[in-house]
């Protein structure tokens, strides 16, 4: 699949470039307008190098987007999560949101690192295949059920030490979850 998917792009890059380029005493010359009318060079399909070692330029990365927010929505759709844990909350809002950026915007790549405001979209990619993994281990270890109510002050009292706090504890689990 990807060698056939290689030989189509070299012939379409071969036929482009028989059309667009002047021979001029056997070297090839490609004219001005083979990249602006085609590909615009560092931008979209012209893109060349994400600048990030081991991160190499994806050209589907924008469709590859939708399908892993999705299979993270699916995965946690099908969990014994309670809607209310807060991590599924996060996860699901952060998910839908990119996968209608990358919807709205197929063809326009800068425009969904621009709305998501987390990397290029290679970078995306993997975030959301690191959180399938954070995801995973997470309903592994069923760690909502240990998450307690929190009461936040706003307006804390400096004079209190909390010295009521055992900070070296380990969490135990929730019982009303």
């Amino acid at each position: 699949m990807a060698s056939s998917r290689i030989i189509l792009g070299i012939t379409r890059a071969t036929s482009i470039a028989s059309r667009t380029s002047r021979t001029y005493q056997g070297s090839m010359q490609v004219s001005p307008h083979f990249f602006s009318s085609e590909v615009t060079p560092g931008i979209g399909k012209g893109k060349t190098s994400t600048g990030l070692v081991g991160l190499a330029v994806d050209h589907d990365a924008v469709p590859k987007m939708i399908v892993k927010y999705q299979a993270l929505l699916d995965r946690i759709a099908e969990s014994d999560m309670p809607e209310n844990a807060q991590y599924r909350i996060n996860v699901e809002q952060l998910a839908r949101y990119r996968i209608k950026a990358a919807q709205e915007n197929l063809d326009n790549p800068e425009k969904v690192e621009e709305l998501c405001n987390c990397g290029q979209v290679e970078e995306l990619v993997v975030q959301a295949e690191n959180e399938m993994i954070v995801l995973n281990m997470y309903l592994k270890n069923r760690w909502w059920e240990y998450v307690k109510p929190v009461e936040v002050e706003y307006d804390p009292d400096e004079s209190q030490d909390h010295a009521d706090v055992d900070w070296e504890a380990s969490p135990t689990k929730n019982d009303k979850a």
